[in-house]
């Protein structure tokens, strides 16, 4: 005879919930789209300060030309001699050029080692350093130069010789370069350029200098 198994009159069978099922599937998608709206957060964030430093970049903290200008040309020391029997002249000459740098950016300006130097007709006769430094933003250096007359570049140029013994004047130049970098925002390194020329004479018969005319040039 069998027995058939006493199964519990209350108990229900099993089934799936579907509702449970869906509410997974929901906290899922809000949760990929709360990462990816984050994501795209994110990424429109990146994207707004990229395009402000742009801005920033070619506006406010555009490069610009830093500025030399001579201030005064001055002789210091002057003492020459006229060998008439040598056709010879000679010359001890020292000039002051007093000059200022100006840096109308908005961050420093580092220069490198330069050189000013003097010349007579196309021909060098004294040189003066500029050692290497920095400048800050909207900061304007001056500087004092000395530049000493080399004079056996002289003794036997003819031309020397009749500009003194005729009208005691010398027609001179000096040229002054500084060359250096303007960093903006530590992103761009930009290189420049600023040169000085000055035409200007020495009246050997007063010790004075006059008819000073300075052109200036600034290159990227």
């Amino acid at each position: 005879m069998e027995v058939e198994p006493f199964r519990n009159k209350t108990e229900k069978p099993s089934m799936d919930h579907p509702h449970t099922t869906t509410s997974d599937a929901a906290r899922v998608l809000r949760k990929r789209r709360k990462r990816r709206n984050i994501c795209f957060g994110a990424i429109a964030l990146l994207v707004f300060i990229i395009i402000l430093i742009i801005i920033l970049a070619f506006t406010v903290f555009k490069a610009k030309r830093p500025v030399t200008t001579v201030d005064s040309v001055s002789l210091s020391d002057l003492n020459f001699s006229v060998d008439l029997a040598r056709f010879r002249v000679l010359l001890n000459a020292t000039l002051d050029v007093d000059l200022s740098i100006k840096n109308p950016n908005k961050v420093g300006f580092k220069y490198r080692d330069s050189n000013a130097q003097l010349n007579y007709r196309g021909q060098q006769i004294g040189e003066a350093p500029i050692p290497a430094g920095k400048i800050s933003a909207d900061q304007t250096v001056p500087m004092n130069l000395t530049l000493t007359v080399m004079a056996d570049r002289l003794i036997y140029n003819s031309r020397f010789f009749s500009d003194v013994t005729t009208g005691g004047v010398l027609p001179l130049y000096a040229v002054t370069r500084i060359s250096g970098k303007v960093n903006v925002m530590n992103l761009f390194k930009i290189q420049v350029e600023s040169s000085t020329t000055c035409d200007f004479t020495v009246f050997l018969s007063n010790s004075s200098v006059g008819d000073q005319n300075c052109k200036y040039k600034t290159n990227f």
